[in-house]
Parts: C-alpha cells; structure tokens; sequence
C-alpha cells in the first residue's frame, strides 16, 4: 500500500489538546493535536452514529464524542467507553514545512 499524503493545514491551525475536521475526496476526517504538539488522525465520523468528532471534546488523548460521550483513544482510534465499541481507523500524521500532512491511505483499525 502506498502513501497518499494530502496538506491538512498549518501547524498552527491546530491548538494544543484540539481536533479540527478535514474533509478529502469524500471522507472525512478528524486531526488533533496533543498537549505535547504531537499530530494524530482518525477517521472523522463516531462509530456509533455517524457524529462528526471534531464537535467533540479532546482531554489528553482522549476524544469525547458530542452526542453519546462515547470515548476513543485518538492515538490509537481504541474505543474506551460505552456506547462506543467500535475503534476507530487511523491514519499516518507527519509535519514538512510547518504543514501538517495526512497519509489517507491509514493504517489503523476500522
């Protein structure tokens, strides 16, 4: 599988302990960066309905989806809490350039 690497952003579109939506060819995504400027993406949707986890709240790395406070590990896309049981998929984060690139062809769990 090769790598698909897509511009996101700037570095520091993004705050620290933050996620933003990334919409591309389709699909969407969500990237956070953590409380140590640490990059990371998954898929942007909740596995339990379809929410779009940007609207959501990041606490170290964890993101809380808005609508059922399901909880995922966005370093790893693990769901921790109910009513969330399924992971979410990850992708491949890497910064060239003060730009945060995404690898959309990912590499994770879905």
């Amino acid at each position: 599988m090769s790598n698909q690497w897509v511009e996101v952003c700037d570095v520091d579109d993004i705050d620290e302990e933050d996620v933003i939506r990334f919409d591309h060819q389709q699909k969407t995504y969500a990237v956070y960066r953590s409380q140590n400027s640490e990059y990371f993406a998954t898929d942007g949707l909740c596995t339990h309905e379809k929410i779009h986890l940007a609207d959501g709240l990041v606490m170290d790395f964890v993101i809380e989806c808005p609508k059922h406070n399901g909880r995922f590990d966005y370093r790893n896309g693990k769901a921790l809490n109910a009513p969330v049981c399924v992971n979410l998929k990850t992708y491949p984060v890497k910064i060239e350039g003060g730009k945060v690139l995404l690898d959309t062809q990912g590499q994770g769990e879905a």
